[in-house]
């Protein structure tokens, strides 16, 4: 082998790994469309925050904007899991994904009307997340059908690229968008990227659901039945065991506006450096993925990936320099990110197909509730002791916690991707 082909092959290993765009033109318009989608997606939600603050100047109209995004996620996440895994998928994510570009339509068409008014805002924010809560699970639950196991880490790396990409270039566009020709014009733009997912979704061939007995579809799912499942499950519940732990007991998320202030003497763009960063690093983290996909202990690398973001966090409490502090966020976000790419693997690869909706519809709530919970805690404990003892004591907390949920399930760290056992 020359010296450049070993240095392709070295780079192909750091980088991220491209093969499912190669080997599936399905896959790669789905991922393709989910990208652009997601980008405008990003730049819709900073336009509705600016639109609702112009209208009423206050930032807590603007904080409603998030619970009616999360209440439809939470009570709809298992429901639509259930659905996904009873209809043909293909048509459920065409079905959400059309409803998702007829709202950003309708954001458009109002707003060049001149029409401003709060409520049909905070509706069109809550059918979105409704849109997304379907179309979440139909699509999650595709991608095992499209592409062999083999493929999964790096086709789930690719996927937190899309969404790490979309909330970075997304409100960093919408706000240029916004301050050059105005609100019309983001929500234009998001109605016509929308466009490229509905194209994917088009093209994808029916997605009935494979069940035990062998027959397609037909068969009503029971969200009961789902949740039994994974009850009886312990390398599946591990992965929203693991999750919970990080999200709830380290989420300093909340605690960044004061941080920034009282530990850094910033202001609100020093607020914005510790939001930016973790999303930064999970970033970095999809796009030197290529690793990833020699792991086959998937468990026992989601259980150092959680530990990994509590003992950064941990660290970062006891930071007060800036640039030290961004790093270690950075460092969090990349844990975070090697963590959700094989929880996912192993939710789409030890799952039976007729039941992958209804796993993705909890991974759904998980991953909406979990954080705002997070910040619950630790706005409650910075406020009874320190934002020091919150941001520490709760990495400490999650790296304690992951430890002893790895000890109670000792299967879990087993786990061998060559064969998954849920």
């Amino acid at each position: 082998m020359t010296e450049t082909a070993e240095q392709g092959v070295s780079r192909t290993r750091i980088l991220a790994d491209l093969t499912p765009l190669r080997s599936s033109p399905d896959y790669r318009r789905l991922w393709f469309g989910n990208t652009v989608s997601w980008i405008g997606q990003g730049m819709t939600a900073l336009a509705v925050s600016l639109q609702v603050y112009d209208i009423t100047g206050s930032a807590f109209s603007v904080g409603l904007i998030g619970l009616c995004s999360l209440v439809p996620l939470v009570l709809l996440g298992l429901y639509s899991g259930a659905v996904a895994d009873t209809v043909d998928r293909r048509k459920l994510g065409l079905f959400s994904a059309t409803g998702s570009f007829l709202l950003s339509l309708v954001l458009a068409v109002v707003t060049f009307a001149g029409v401003e008014h709060l409520g049909l805002l905070y509706a069109v924010v809550a059918l979105q997340a409704v849109c997304f809560a379907l179309n979440s699970p139909a699509r999650s639950s595709m991608i095992a059908r499209l592409l062999p196991a083999e493929q999964l880490p790096a086709a789930n790396a690719l996927s937190a690229m899309t969404s790490t990409t979309g909330g970075l270039a997304g409100p960093m566009l919408g706000g240029l968008i916004v301050g050059w020709w105005g609100y019309r014009a983001a929500y234009t733009v998001d109605a016509v990227t929308f466009t490229a997912s509905l194209y994917a979704m088009w093209r994808l061939p029916s997605m009935l659901p494979d069940r035990a007995d062998g027959e397609k579809g037909a068969k009503r799912a029971s969200v009961l039945d789902g949740l039994r499942f994974l009850g009886t499950r312990p390398n599946l519940r591990m992965t929203f065991f693991s999750d919970l732990s990080a999200m709830v007991l380290a989420h300093p998320r909340a605690l960044f506006p004061v941080v920034a202030v009282v530990w850094f003497g910033g202001d609100a763009k020093t607020t914005g450096l510790l939001v930016a960063a973790p999303a930064l690093g999970a970033l970095l983290g999809s796009v030197f993925s290529g690793w990833l996909g020699r792991v086959r202990r998937h468990g026992l690398a989601v259980l150092i990936a959680v530990a990994c973001w509590g003992g950064a966090i941990a660290v970062f409490g006891l930071t007060r320099q800036l640039w030290p502090g961004l790093v270690l966020l950075a460092l969090a976000g990349c844990a975070d990110s090697i963590s959700m790419v094989f929880r996912n693997t192993m939710l789409q690869a030890a799952v039976p197909d007729d039941m992958r909706g209804r796993l993705q519809g909890v991974f759904i709530v998980v991953v909406a509730g979990g954080p705002r919970l997070g910040d619950l805690v630790a706005g409650s404990v910075a406020d009874l002791t320190s934002p020091t003892v919150a941001v520490t004591g709760g990495g400490i907390a999650c790296v304690l916690v992951v430890c002893l949920l790895g000890l109670r399930w000792r299967g879990f760290a087993r786990y061998d991707a060559r064969d998954p056992q849920p």
